[in-house]
């Protein structure tokens, strides 16, 4: 016997668009985005974990100690904006890094979705955007930015650089440093279209080792001539260390610059934001 469903004023059809809300999957696309790159990232946690730590540990021993009880001999333990040398360098190596952990994670995994695998191209198939992929690929990129910090601060809390109730102010402002130069470097890589000229490695040379070096990290950066402080002025690696000593040990900053080093960093981050979305959307549509 048959039923004629039509007649069957009792019964109702619960669509799959009742059970699963499609908008709320697409909006969440950057999400899936950042846990495909986390998930990538826990392949090689040993390596990430041993370089958050070997790193600076080493550093420490033979800079922040090393170094720095010559300097504290020859100048006095409070010379440098009255603190020790090693708490003076203290915040300079954590905006180190978080600029190199964040970055690290916008490089090359950048050539990995566009050349190697493209991953980027088969997300992009789906209802995920460009600039979710974007937004997820910085979201996973800040979390491994923001753990290598921290465990950064866990080495400088062992050594006595810095303080437990530094650990959230430096945090910040070494991770919004990350930010701002991951982003920019997101946007630069996903304009490569190989790298046989080795150009990440130019990069590494003539971008980040100059702004490492001269950016006030071992030295007031007054100390230097004023053709090389430009290098600074420019580097969010000097932004963050101002500010991370301002705000650590009250080095002694115009509040006018406390406000432009925030800025320089966050103006960083949204430019890095508008080219990175752009130039994704760009290529993945071709």
């Amino acid at each position: 016997m048959s039923i004629d469903i039509s007649k069957e004023s009792k019964m109702t059809w619960t669509g799959a668009a009742r059970l699963v809300d499609p908008q709320l999957s697409i909006r969440r696309g950057f999400l899936y985005v950042a846990e495909n790159r986390i998930k990538n990232m826990l392949k090689w946690w040993p390596a990430i974990v041993a370089f958050g730590i070997g790193n600076p540990t080493l550093y420490l021993l033979s800079i922040g100690i090393g170094i720095g009880s010559l300097v504290d001999s020859s100048l006095g333990p409070n010379a440098i904006d009255g603190v020790s040398y090693l708490t003076f360098l203290a915040p300079a190596l954590l905006a180190t890094a978080g600029i190199q952990g964040a970055s690290d994670e916008v490089t090359w995994p950048t050539m990995e979705g566009f050349v190697w695998d493209r991953t980027f191209f088969s997300m992009n198939s789906t209802a995920i955007t460009g600039k979710q992929i974007v937004n997820g690929v910085m979201l996973a990129a800040m979390a491994r930015c923001v753990l290598q910090v921290f465990m950064y601060e866990l080495c400088l809390l062992a050594f006595g650089a810095i303080t437990w109730e530094s650990v959230p102010i430096l945090l910040l402002v070494s991770s919004t440093a990350g930010l701002g130069f991951a982003a920019i470097m997101l946007a630069f890589s996903a304009n490569i279209k190989d790298d046989d000229d080795g150009v990440f490695a130019l990069v590494g040379r003539f971008v980040i080792t100059p702004m490492f070096m001269f950016s006030g990290t071992f030295y007031p950066i007054t100390s230097m001539p004023i053709y090389l402080q430009w290098i600074g002025w420019i580097s969010p690696q000097w932004h963050a260390t101002n500010l991370g000593r301002a705000m650590f040990y009250g080095m002694p900053v115009e509040p006018w610059l406390l406000i432009l080093h925030w800025s320089v960093m966050l103006a960083m981050a949204v430019v890095g934001f508008s080219w990175a979305h752009r130039v994704f959307e760009r290529r993945l549509s071709k």
